[in-house]
């Protein structure tokens, strides 16, 4: 087994992360942008997803300047699966990341074959453990499957000797297990995975115990690694590095006991999109670098990231159409076509998606307060207040940071149609990605 020294870590993709430029926390492009939003709500109508490919392959660049190979680059689908976008990530070398057999065919259909797929997720059923087992024994294995605790590896085991994985000489199922690094990430509560109070993954005392028990003695189980996530949106970089510490322990400790084929540490993502003063990838590669240099730390052959949020956020915009204005107190309100079913994170966990002014059929006057209304039949349904001139019904407005948990977490309620999606490439056409769901 190779082992990668920390000069290594210091050598590797230091230096280049600054030649990005900036564009991935913010909308620094939205006067370019302007155009090509008029133009695709006239086409499609509003309220309308919109992407912009030359921000997400800068953002994907960004990742890769920080994490460049040998490092895997695993895009988390769940952040956003639509095919082109993940097509197009895995032209650059991306792999997928998945937690269903939903987002498995949604990874097939944009190209990514088994290999390069890794399943992970709290809530996987026998039919999709079985699904894992059985493209093995066809000689498609996907990458990895990751274990989240003792039950759902006994029922992988079972699923194993069930269908003859490793018996026979026939393949095995390659896994990571997931480890809870109990640390206190600096993210809002609904984001924070990796405390002990969290339902995902074992901690090291159990997953300690579990080897000595002979858990990952089935044939048809092969380990290989671990596998670690702390959260998201991560406002520093310190919980993350305690994650990766304590990966690297307990991956150290497994190699002894199972030996050279416990060769891989996947250290999730978590880097934030959308505030300034946030750290980027850059910075957490230096913590990193820094931990496993200072504490002269063992590091696997194979290392791995599964960002998701970072790559697509920031290329991604919601367009809608001023429906109502009226004042309230000292507030400008206004009800717009796009809310809560188009994207829920503001009244999920209060997050904050700035709006901006598109076109106005009316000459703008002075930036008022102005509260920011869904057109979805609950209170919560609100974006929060933003500086916006005077408005008027039929006003165009962009929510930007969108291309996250937005078009993904969509919902029919109020029976509303999920809107269409559509792409700006870096020409400046259009390309009609999804269309408008139709209500029969």
């Amino acid at each position: 087994m190779l082992t990668v020294c920390a000069n290594s870590l210091l050598a590797a993709g230091q230096g280049s992360a600054s030649a990005i430029p900036a564009g991935c926390r913010g909308a620094d492009r939205l006067s370019a942008l302007i155009p090509a939003f008029r133009a695709a709500a006239a086409a499609h109508d509003t309220p309308l997803y919109v992407t912009d490919l030359q921000t997400l392959d800068r953002c994907a660049a960004e990742v890769e300047s920080a994490f460049p190979e040998p490092w895997l680059r695993q895009y988390s689908l769940k952040a956003n699966g639509l095919t082109a976008l993940v097509r197009r990530l895995g032209r650059r070398g991306w792999g997928g990341n998945i937690v269903s057999a939903g987002e498995w065919r949604l990874a097939r259909r944009a190209g990514l074959p088994n290999a390069a797929i890794s399943f992970e997720g709290i809530g996987k059923t026998d039919r999709e453990l079985r699904a894992v087992v059985r493209a093995a024994l066809d000689g498609q294995p996907l990458r990895w499957l990751s274990v989240e605790s003792a039950d759902e590896l006994r029922a992988l085991g079972r699923l194993c000797r069930d269908l003859g994985a490793g018996r026979h000489g026939r393949p095995s199922v390659g896994i990571l297990v997931r480890l809870n690094p109990q640390v206190e990430p600096e993210t809002t509560a609904g984001l924070a995975v990796g405390r002990m109070s969290s339902k995902f993954g074992l901690t090291a005392i159990e997953v300690r115990r579990l080897s000595l028990a002979g858990a990952f003695d089935d044939p048809g189980i092969c380990l290989r690694g671990v596998h670690v996530h702390v959260g998201s949106q991560l406002a520093g970089v310190q919980a993350w590095t305690g994650g990766a510490r304590a990966a690297l322990e307990i991956w150290a400790w497994l190699r002894e006991q199972w030996g050279d084929h416990v060769d891989t540490i996947d250290l999730g993502g978590g880097f934030p999109s959308g505030v300034a003063t946030a750290p980027g990838p850059a910075a957490f590669r230096r913590a990193l670098t820094d931990v496993v240099a200072t504490e002269k730390l063992a590091v696997p052959s194979r290392l791995v990231i599964e960002p998701g949020r970072y790559v697509v956020a920031a290329s991604g915009w919601i367009l809608a159409r001023v429906l109502h204005v009226r004042s309230r107190d000292t507030l400008q309100q206004a009800v717009i076509d796009a809310g809560m079913t188009e994207l829920i994170r503001p009244a999920l966990y209060g997050a904050r998606h700035p709006v901006h002014l598109v076109s106005s059929r009316c000459a703008q006057g002075e930036v008022l307060e102005t509260a920011v209304e869904g057109p979805v039949c609950e209170s919560s349904d609100t974006l929060g207040v933003h500086r916006l001139p005077a408005l008027q019904r039929g006003d165009l407005v962009a929510v930007s940071g969108s291309g996250a948990y937005a078009s993904c977490l969509a919902t029919r309620y109020n029976g509303r149609p999920h809107a269409a999606e559509v792409l700006i490439h870096p020409s400046g056409d259009l390309q009609l990605a999804r269309a408008r769901e139709q209500v029969s």
